[in-house]
């Protein structure tokens, strides 16, 4: 979320993902995805710097998630094969479509 400001001073957030352009004539506009308009304090360039720096931020937050450990994940018989055969189906055909379970690996 951005924070900007409305003409009487009050500040709201607003999801930038949300913005569909940027008006600037004299006053800024945002103009929402849904037709929404909210008329702000703050220039267009200031905006626009307020969005390149959360998009910034989006980024180093999941870059520095995934420097973090993942949990390992290992495969797991399915404890409750499917009769391939009953079925009048081709195993070698069939039993790569069958789900596997995944769990932690210890």
């Amino acid at each position: 979320m951005i924070v900007v400001t409305r003409l009487n001073g009050t500040r709201f957030a607003v999801n930038p993902d949300l913005i569909e352009r940027v008006h600037a004539s004299p006053d800024t506009y945002l103009v929402m995805v849904d037709g929404t308009t909210y008329v702000v304090s703050e220039s267009m360039d200031t905006v626009i710097d307020l969005i390149a720096r959360y998009r910034a931020r989006v980024v180093a937050t999941a870059r520095s998630l995934s420097d973090e450990v993942a949990p390992r994940l290992s495969l797991v018989p399915d404890p409750h094969p499917r009769d391939v055969q009953g079925a009048g189906l081709v195993p070698e055909l069939t039993t790569a479509a069958v789900p596997t379970v995944l769990h932690p690996a210890p």
